[in-house]
């Protein structure tokens, strides 16, 4: 794929998202008050996520990895928007995964645990569609189950992970640009420029904290990263980075990611850059 489509994905992505974001930004139902205690509106994690998965499967070198993109990024968004929607009503709150099962066994659903559940549903039919997408291998049915399960676990740890960075104005998507940039240069790009123009779109009014990603923006983004980690990386690959994704996941439950990057002076000013002060 040349420079120039990939700034023309880009630009569309961007362009959709904007588009997206002015139609949505007056909706007083998606208000809510930042860390700051500032009013802001949920509605850039919907817009982010159709920019970014619209733009992520144009930019797809085929039928099957398009729709990889547009399963996992819309699919994400629309379970991280639900959660954005209802997450705060006292029938929904719980802390963590095991907050959500222990609410389950009480006989309570939570929004979150639907948002869990979708996204694991989510990634788990666009990384079959990515594996119907690799051609010989010979792998057989048992490593073709092994690759997908991997594969989605990959999509789902990148969407988790992203929507725990997103805590801060901006942080998620300097987080996005960061694992895009060495993809964006490989046989993925055309899955990464389209996001990352979507999210570029949107960074101004999250730096500004007039909107705010929330699990729709964050997820969705975190997804379609994953489907283009989970596309360029084979069986080793996909377990190294899912060994990865787990354990950063599993240091969040004792770790504050704020607090480590506030005693990381190169990551601090990363995060503060552009951010009001």
């Amino acid at each position: 794929m040349s420079g120039g489509r990939s700034l023309a994905l880009a630009t569309a992505g961007s362009l959709i998202a904007r588009a997206a974001l002015r139609g949505l930004r007056g909706a007083e139902a998606l208000h809510r008050t930042n860390f700051r205690g500032h009013t802001v509106t949920l509605a850039a994690g919907p817009a982010l996520a159709v920019g970014a998965a619209t733009s992520a499967a144009a930019g797809a070198g085929s039928a099957p990895a398009a729709g990889a993109a547009l399963v996992a990024g819309l699919g994400s968004g629309a379970v991280g928007f639900y959660d954005d929607l209802v997450g705060g009503r006292p029938e929904h709150q719980a802390k963590g995964f095991k907050g959500h099962l222990g609410a389950l066994r009480d006989g309570r659903v939570t929004s979150g645990l639907v948002k869990i559940a979708g996204v694991g549903a989510a990634a788990l039919a666009a990384s079959a569609l990515l594996a119907a997408d690799r051609r010989g291998g010979g792998r057989g049915r048992l490593g073709t189950a092994v690759d997908v399960a991997l594969g989605a676990g990959v999509i789902a740890g990148t969407a988790n992970l992203f929507n725990l960075l997103d805590l801060r104005p901006g942080r998620a998507i300097k987080a996005g640009a960061l694992v895009a940039a060495p993809l964006a240069a490989g046989p993925a790009r055309g899955l990464v420029a389209g996001p990352l123009g979507a999210a570029a779109g949107i960074l101004p009014d999250d730096l500004g904290e007039e909107v705010m990603l929330g699990d729709a923006g964050a997820n969705a983004l975190g997804a379609l990263l994953g489907v283009a980690l989970a596309a360029r990386t084979g069986p080793v690959g996909r377990a190294a980075l899912l060994a990865g994704l787990a354990g950063l996941t599993a240091a969040s439950e004792r770790v504050s990611f704020t607090q480590v990057i506030a005693r990381t002076p190169v990551l601090r000013e990363l995060d503060a850059l552009g951010r009001r002060p």
